[in-house]
């Protein structure tokens, strides 16, 4: 097998060998979210404070005592929040809750029908985490000029949107994706919108340092077996990105060249 020469996925200084993320909402179960995280060999897994217990309600399930924190990076999210001010005071909590824990999810929504992110909201809540001391993964538009200021602010991965939460319609945007690509220093992960194993992959295939996905999994008609094709589909896409793929042609290229022939 050959050996695909690539750079680390580092994120807050921490390196991963899976360059996918998944979540944690929608499963039927707890169990059942964590068949899911085993077959996607994910190493990191996005919890929503406001939806999931992680100690703060004593008297339900834990998902910490299904989902080891000495296994997985838990990596809390602010889902749920439509300001800035919720979206820090969601932050402090995960850190109270998980002993000084700094890396965050940040999203701040803008509506509840779209989903889409509120970006004035999140410039702020982005800016007041890091003066904090947060490590801020940032959910964002697929603007280039917003994941490019995002950057400069210091969050440590911007994730723009491959389309609507939950939509399940892959990559809309190619090209505005390509253009946060280029210009980016921080890893780029896409967030949202992926729904099958080929969405992910073409993510992978643009350049993208990894994809974070929860309902393309979770609401799978097999959880677990998707989350296996997830884990193949961003890998080979990503091998493929650094092999780099062959030119697009608009005519035929023989496979056999006639050059060079014996007669």
């Amino acid at each position: 097998m050959t050996e695909v020469k690539d750079k680390p996925l580092i994120i807050a200084g921490q390196q991963y060998n899976s360059r996918l993320i998944v979540g944690s909402g929608k499963y039927k179960s707890f169990a059942e979210n964590l068949a899911a995280l085993q077959a996607s060999a994910a190493e990191m897994i996005t919890v929503a404070i406001r939806r999931v217990n992680l100690g703060q309600n004593k008297d339900e399930p834990n998902l910490l005592e299904v989902i080891s924190p000495d296994e997985y990076t838990i990596l809390p999210n602010t889902a749920g929040c439509y300001s800035a001010e919720d979206a820090v005071r969601t932050c402090r909590m995960a850190r109270e809750l998980l002993d000084g824990h700094k890396l965050v999810k940040l999203e701040v929504l803008g509506d509840q029908k779209t989903l889409y992110p509120n970006v004035t909201e999140t410039l702020a809540a982005a800016e007041t985490l890091v003066k904090d001391g947060f490590d801020v993964m940032v959910y964002t538009s697929d603007d280039p000029l917003i994941a490019q200021r995002l950057e400069e602010i210091g969050c440590v991965a911007v994730m723009p949107l491959g389309a609507p939460i939950g939509s399940g319609l892959g990559i809309r945007n190619p090209y505005n994706i390509k253009m946060i690509l280029d210009n980016a220093n921080v890893p780029i992960i896409v967030d949202a919108g992926v729904g099958t194993a080929s969405d992910a992959a073409i993510a992978m295939e643009l350049g993208c340092d990894g994809v974070l996905m929860n309902t393309a999994i979770a609401e799978a008609g097999d959880p677990v077996l998707m989350a296996s094709a997830m884990q193949k589909a961003v890998a080979a896409g990503r091998e493929a990105h650094v092999a780099g793929r062959m030119p697009r042609r608009l005519y035929a290229s023989a496979s056999s060249p006639l050059s060079g022939t014996f007669f």
